[in-house]
């Protein structure tokens, strides 16, 4: 089980975050995954089903990344790479956890993990609505990117 070592967060951490446990999912996670995100992420998506998220951890073990405290699921972000670029999907912090640098030790977790792929840029999926994660994420030093726009097709039902 892969854990990682989060050197830009750590001046975030408090004592209360000290116990703050950074790793990547393994195929146990999974229903523990779902059923977080239906209680801290925005919306849905149509890979939010086992089978989804199976298919992710299976082709890259390293993607989703959680973070746990005192042995709770408090925190997850996808952080895929597809050889070119760096994608981030699904930050989601449990409400009770949100604004104590849980996103930030998951997003310093993500980048360390990009640089080692030999990313260069990262780029986030964030909901056009969701005001409370536009603040996060340009804390988190994102902006938006006005002049893309995504084109989207679902493939299955």
């Amino acid at each position: 089980m892969a854990e990682f070592r989060v050197r830009a967060a750590a001046a975030w951490w408090d004592r209360r975050m000290s116990d703050l446990r950074i790793r990547a999912a393994t195929p146990d996670d999974l229903d523990t995954v779902l059923a977080f995100w239906k209680t801290a992420a925005e919306g849905t998506s149509i890979s939010d089903d086992r089978s989804g998220v199976e298919r992710l951890v299976a082709r890259d073990p390293q993607a989703l990344i959680l973070a746990e405290q005192d042995g709770e699921l408090v925190g997850t972000v996808i952080a895929g790479f597809d050889g070119w670029r760096c994608h981030l999907y699904r930050l989601a912090v449990h409400p009770r956890r949100r604004r104590r640098g849980v996103g930030s030790a998951l997003l310093a977790a993500a980048e360390e993990r990009f640089v080692g792929l030999g990313g260069r840029r990262g780029d986030a999926m964030v909901l056009t609505r969701n005001e409370t994660a536009h603040h996060a994420w340009r804390a988190a030093g994102y902006a938006p990117e006005e002049k893309w726009r995504r084109w989207v097709k679902p493939l299955a039902d």
